[in-house]
């Protein structure tokens, strides 16, 4: 019998990674997307295509889960809450940021409810493993973004199973900031082409948001470019 992996791909840089890292363990991948009214949510679906062909994964899945936008509160989701800019740049350290607040673009639970439907996915389609491309130490923030919370999710999912068949979750990267991301991917020889990382548009990267900086400097500290357009 194939060993089958569940990859959580949101079109950036993190999960697609993982999918690539996944497809050297698994022999096959399933692919899975979530469409939940982000400002990027066109070019992210693009993306999560555009990667799934050159992964070759055995099935995919891009999911309505636009409800989450009604929950609000987030500048992902809510235009009327501004993108925040410049929180980071290209000449301090993450750990000199003032990052005490939880940020603006924290939607709400938003990977308790990704790994709840991808836990009813990866039993479906009988997957050993679920991979999410978290990282706990970029300092984001994200509540959902740590071991801790990765570790009682799974056991959730696990416990909610109508099978003894169990899963793990995946998480390659969580300890790992964007610089040693982008020198694994570029060992690795992953397309980070096909990836997006802005929060605000969709045709030209901003390069201000903290997602773009975060990204730029990864590139930069890593010593390769990124040929994604910028303004």
């Amino acid at each position: 019998m194939k060993k089958r992996a569940l990859c959580i791909i949101s079109g950036g840089m993190d999960s697609t990674l993982c999918a690539y890292l996944a497809k050297k363990q698994y022999d096959e991948i399933v692919a899975l997307h979530f469409d939940y009214g982000q400002r990027t949510q066109n070019k992210e679906r693009e993306c999560f295509y555009n990667i799934c062909d050159d992964l070759g994964v055995s099935k995919q899945y891009c999911l309505d889960t636009t409800f989450i936008k009604s929950i609000g509160n987030n500048a992902l989701t809510d235009i009327g809450i501004e993108i925040p800019k410049n929180i980071y740049n290209t000449t301090t350290t993450l750990r000199h940021a003032n990052i005490k607040q939880t940020p603006a673009t924290y939607v709400p639970f938003r990977n308790g409810i990704f790994l709840a439907i991808a836990g009813g996915i990866a039993e479906q389609e009988k997957c050993e493993s679920i991979f999410i491309g978290v990282i706990e130490n970029d300092n984001s923030g994200y509540p959902d973004c740590t071991q801790k919370f990765i570790q009682k999710a799974q056991d959730f999912i696990n416990d909610g199973r109508a099978t003894t068949i169990k899963t793990t979750i995946q998480t390659p990267l969580i300890h790992l900031n964007k610089t040693a991301i982008v020198k694994l991917a570029v060992q690795y020889n992953i397309p980070l082409h096909l990836t997006w990382s802005c929060y605000e548009r969709e045709d030209i990267a901003c390069g201000k948001c903290d997602s773009c900086i975060l990204r730029l400097r990864g590139f930069m500290e890593s010593g390769y470019n990124d040929t994604i357009p910028y303004m």
